[in-house]
């Protein structure tokens, strides 16, 4: 203030009139402040607060803060003044360079209202830079003959101040032969030029120095020098000259490194040494040298860095054409970087929610966020949009600012979640496109209320459960979630007989499940109705009820009850009258029963259980009807005792009896008598002896039906073999009838062979074995005969054995004879060895009976030699005091027979200790099939 009261009054209107335009735009959303560079760290820049109409200590309870795009953030609010000041040191050279104005935009941002002020600050510039030189010492060559007025152009300086504070003048010491010219260029640089006051003798003086000093015009002034050095040459008179004054051209900022963007050329009109021209690049401070590259002997300039337009949208190169002795001239080329679209737009989410609720209204603002295009112009042109079919939309605001807000209602059940994609394209060509994605959640609210899979239910509970046993579980849904979604399970309250609901049936809360709490009784109630509701967690809670029918299913569980004829109290019997003059069919009473279930547990038959005259009388199946079943006789007794079972249909079925007394008698004078007899026959004990005698009748049955299964068996097994004996009995045919029939047959056969017949049932095949002739004046014993097996020797052995044993036959002996009295009986009665078996077959009835017949005749003729003194097989040896079992022949034992107990034995071979021929058996085998 104390400044402003030293100003002049005109200059106090202006600085006044500056002030209420620049509170004018910023109220119109525009604030400009100025502050110079390389203050200190949190200098005051302006007042934010008051520029704002906002009292200090608000700016943080609305949020303000500055929103940058990316940069380092060179400004700060301080919240206890509301005030605009430095975070840190600026230095407007760094920021922009040459550029003049040095202007820097941000925006303010209030986070209550989401709104945006755009503010500008201009950095003005101090004298912090002084002039330099590009080359602290430069070397001139100068022929003597160059005459005065000739200019040689000079490294000119740079100083990165601008304005009054950027290089003003050039000044060169004193001297007697150069003098300093300086011009001013289009672009308004200024270009020193040393000028030849007087003709040089390089004899007088061979080098010239000089000091060229370059002076800003800041306050305090500074200034850069720099030495020349001037030789003195011979003869050359002419410099180079280029083509053009000044070369521009322009290249695209996406151009290669190593391509030529522009050839220089300069000419001398000197011949020979003095007019070879090198190109030199004049170095300057700054990146430019750094990016091209200029041949010496060609003059071609090349890019050795990749261009930016964002960096740089122009260059300026000095170049200077020098010939051989050393005469130089200068010329400029300017290269303009042609912007392409390379950079794709950036986003800067400034603010933006994670979470909203599913009833906010429409408009309601998620985010706001800042687009940005590196490129210029229609490259830097920015479009944004969303996917369609979401309930959003995009808001334009200042500065490329977007804000994103509802266009309708959301569900949270339709959609718990968005993934936004935001998607910014800009106008170059090819475009580039960036996405953004921002994902919201819609926060619940208890909108729905919990919802049955059904309108109603029904449950069928079997009576005579168990307390406590799940009945039904009945599920609600709510599209919720959390504790919105949290259902619970009550009953509607009710009473059921008088009786509250809660004592038959609970539900679980959490589960649903229904649980009974008695057990039912189908007899006493079939149904139960109630209501079921669920209800949420939310606040305000909401619920829904459904219907819940629950019918008892019925269960035999009740006996038949019969209700006629009913039992009399006093212990009397009650009697039924049938007449006997009734016909087959006649009606005598009728048994009444009732069962307490329903359906097929309730359907009863009537059965006749007991009857103590068995086929007398019917009951009906289904009516319960007694009947008489045929016409009554005198046989039949007085009083008839009847049991009737009734009989339901259930699983298990249930039955119950009665018993009926029944008189029978034309008249009733006639059954008068005999009342006093008429007692009741129901022992508890004539049901289980009827049961006995029932199981007894089938068992015996049983045991009759295995007995002739059996005996089938054995008469097909006889049979079968019989056929097969049939069979193989051709190979016997051939032998003489004399061995089987008479006195001569009987004795060939007794006294020469002992023939062994093995039958297999199975191939039909016969083993005949004929064996070692037999003396029949030694009798063997039972023990010392020796059985073999031939059941596995071959038919051809057979014939072979039969030759053999045919030259080897021994003659009969005709002492061994059987007497009258030593034949044995067919019936049995004669006692002989009770290990043999009688032969009950036909082949040995009719060898026995031939060999009987033949004794027989020999005893009537006295030719038999068998008396019965000692030693002999007379019969009466078979009867007498000496007579033992070893003397008797078993002739059971001479044949055997497969399938059956015929034995025939060769007793001369084990009498001679030989085998018989072919013979391959075992003896103790043949042992164990004689005692079998």
């Amino acid at each position: 203030m104390a400044a402003l009261q030293k100003l002049p009054h005109c200059r106090k209107l202006v600085l006044l009139c500056f002030l209420l335009a620049t509170l004018w735009e910023a109220r119109a959303g525009q604030i400009r402040y100025s502050v110079p560079e390389e203050i200190d760290r949190g200098s005051f820049v302006g007042n934010i607060a008051k520029d704002l109409g906002l009292e200090p200590l608000a700016l943080a309870e609305r949020g303000v803060r500055i929103v940058s795009r990316g940069r380092t953030q060179l400004f700060a609010l301080n919240p206890r003044s509301g005030s605009l000041v430095t975070a840190s040191r600026i230095d407007r050279e760094e920021l922009c360079a040459q550029s003049a104005p040095c202007l820097l935009n941000f925006n303010i941002l209030l986070e209550d209202k989401l709104t945006i002020y755009s503010v500008e600050v201009e950095i003005t510039d101090i004298n912090d830079n002084a002039p330099r030189f590009g080359v602290e010492e430069l070397e001139l060559k100068i022929s003597e003959t160059t005459t005065p007025g000739f200019r040689i152009p000079l490294k000119n300086a740079h100083d990165a101040d601008v304005g009054e504070n950027a290089l003003q003048k050039y000044a060169l010491n004193l001297n007697d032969h150069f003098s300093l010219d300086v011009r001013s260029g289009v672009d308004g640089n200024k270009y020193p030029e040393l000028v030849l006051e007087r003709a040089l003798d390089r004899e007088e003086e061979a080098v010239h120095h000089l000091v060229l000093v370059a002076s800003d015009g800041g306050d305090p002034v500074l200034s850069g020098t720099s030495r020349i050095c001037v030789k003195v040459l011979d003869v050359n008179d002419n410099a180079p000259v280029f083509t053009q004054p000044e070369y521009r051209v322009s290249v695209p900022e996406n151009t290669p490194v190593d391509t030529r963007i522009l050839t220089v050329t300069a000419t001398d009109a000197d011949e020979g040494y003095n007019a070879q021209v090198a190109y030199f690049l004049e170095k300057s401070p700054g990146e430019t040298s750094e990016v091209f590259e200029l041949k010496s002997t060609s003059g071609d300039l090349t890019i050795i860095k990749d261009l930016d337009y964002e960096d740089a949208t122009f260059h300026e190169i000095d170049i200077e054409a020098q010939d051989g002795p050393g005469l130089l001239t200068r010329t400029k080329v300017i290269i303009t970087v042609l912007d392409v679209n390379d950079n794709a737009p950036e986003f800067y989410i400034t603010s933006a929610t994670s979470s909203v609720s599913e009833d906010s209204p429409p408009g309601t603002v998620i985010g706001l966020f800042n687009v940005h295009d590196r490129d210029s112009g229609q490259n830097a042109f920015i479009t944004c949009s969303l996917p369609e079919n979401l309930p959003f939309k995009l808001e334009k605001s200042v500065d490329n600012y977007y804000r994103l807000v509802t266009t309708r209602a959301l569900d949270r059940e339709q959609f718990s979640f968005y993934n936004i994609t935001l998607t910014a394209k800009d106008g170059g060509n090819p475009s580039l496109s960036t996405d953004a994605h921002v994902l919201l959640q819609v926060a619940d609210i208890n909108d729905n209320a919990p919802a049955f899979s059904r309108t109603s239910y029904s449950a069928y509970i079997p009576e005579n459960n168990p307390r406590g046993a799940s009945v039904f579980s009945v599920t609600a849904h709510d599209p919720d979630s959390n504790d919105n979604a949290h259902v619970t399970y009550s009953f509607a309250e009710d009473t059921v007989q008088g009786a509250p609901l809660s004592s038959y049936i609970s539900i679980n809360s959490d589960t649903g499940v229904l649980y009974a709490l008695r057990s039912f009784d189908y007899e006493q109630f079939r149904d139960l109705q109630l209501w079921v509701m669920a209800r949420d967690s939310g606040n305000p809670p909401l619920s829904s009820n459904v219907s819940v029918s629950l019918f008892v299913l019925d269960q035999n569980d009740n006996a038949p009850e019969i209700l006629y004829p009913a039992i009399p109290t006093d212990g009397s019997t009650g009697v039924e009258l049938a007449p006997r003059s009734a016909e087959p069919g006649y009606l005598v009473t009728k048994v009444v029963a009732v069962d307490r279930d329903s359906g097929q547990n309730a359907w009863l038959s009537y059965h006749l259980l007991k009857a103590s005259e068995p086929g007398l009388f019917a009951v009906g199946l289904h009516t319960g009807e007694v009947r008489t079943a045929r016409a009554l006789l005198d046989r039949d007794a007085l009083k008839q005792s009847l049991v009737v079972a009734v009989q339901d249909h259930g699983q298990p079925p249930l039955s119950a009896t009665v018993t009926l007394t029944v008189a029978v008698a034309d008249r009733i004078p006639d059954i008068l008598a005999d009342l006093g007899s008429l007692e009741p026959s129901g022992k508890p004990n004539d049901s289980d002896l009827t049961l006995y005698l029932v199981v007894a009748v089938a068992a015996v049955s049983c045991v009759f039906l295995a007995f002739v299964i059996v005996l089938l068996a054995l008469r097909l097994r006889r049979w079968h073999k019989s056929r097969l004996m049939q069979a193989s009995g051709g190979s016997l045919t051939g032998m003489p009838s004399s061995h089987f029939v008479g006195v001569n047959g009987v004795r060939a056969f007794l006294q020469t062979y002992s023939h062994e017949v093995s039958l297999t049932a199975d191939s039909r095949k016969s083993h005949l074995i004929f064996p070692q002739p037999n003396y029949a004046d030694t009798l063997i014993s039972q023990e010392s005969c020796e059985k073999k097996d031939f059941l596995s020797a071959p038919q051809s052995l057979l014939e072979d054995e039969r030759e053999e044993t045919s030259s080897q036959q021994a003659p009969p002996n005709t002492d061994w004879r059987f007497s009258q009295a030593q034949r044995p009986g067919t019936s049995g009665s004669q006692n002989g060895d009770d290990t043999g078996t009688w032969p009950n077959n036909q082949f040995d009835t009719e060898m026995l009976q031939a060999m009987i017949l033949a004794s027989a005749s020999e005893a009537a003729d006295g030719s038999s030699t068998l008396g019965g003194g000692a030693g002999t097989m007379g019969l009466s040896a078979r009867y007498g005091p000496q007579f033992t079992l070893q003397h008797v022949p078993d002739y059971r034992q001479n044949v055997y027979i497969p399938g059956s107990n015929a034995t025939l034995t060769n007793a001369a071979g084990k009498r001679d200790g030989k085998a018989p021929a072919g013979g391959n058996g075992n003896k103790k085998k043949s042992g164990k099939k004689e005692k079998k």
